[in-house]
C-alpha cells in the first residue's frame, strides 16, 4: 500500500514558475515508479510526466516537455515537479500516483493516488 499526498498548488500568472510535492509513505519509495496526471474540469485525466524507480528514466508528455521537470528525492520519500513557463491551459487538479511496479509505463500501472493539488494559472 502506498500513501501520497500533494502539496504546493495555487493561483500563479502566466509566465510564472511552481513547483509542486509529493510525499509518499507505505511501500519503500525507492522501489516503484511514481508519476504526475492532471485533470481540468470536463476533460479526462491526463499523465504528465513518470520517472523511474532511481530516477534513470523519465516520460513526458508532449504538452509539458521543455517546461516541466519532474525529479524524486528517495531519501525523502518526495517527488517533485517543477513547472516553467505556466500558461492559462495547465489549469487543473494535479495529481501524483504510484505504479504497481518498476515500470513507467503503461498508465494502468498507476494503482495508489494522492488527493490532488490545485493550480491555476491566470492569464
Amino acid at each position: 500500500q502506498v500513501h501520497l499526498v500533494e502539496s504546493g498548488g495555487g493561483l500563479v500568472q502566466a509566465g510564472d514558475s511552481l513547483r509542486v510535492s509529493c510525499a509518499a509513505s507505505g511501500r519503500t519509495f525507492s522501489t516503484y515508479a511514481v508519476g504526475w496526471f492532471r485533470q481540468a474540469p470536463g476533460k479526462e485525466r491526463d499523465l504528465l510526466a513518470a520517472i523511474s524507480p532511481l530516477g534513470g528514466s523519465t516520460y513526458y508528455a508532449d504538452s509539458v516537455k521543455d517546461r516541466f521537470t519532474i525529479s524524486r528525492d528517495n531519501t525523502k520519500n518526495t517527488l517533485y515537479l517543477q513547472m516553467n513557463s505556466l500558461k492559462p491551459a495547465d489549469t487543473a487538479l494535479y495529481y501524483c500516483a504510484a505504479s504497481r511496479s518498476a515500470a513507467i509505463l503503461p498508465v494502468s500501472n498507476y494503482a495508489y493516488w494522492g488527493q490532488g493539488t490545485q493550480v491555476t494559472v491566470s492569464s
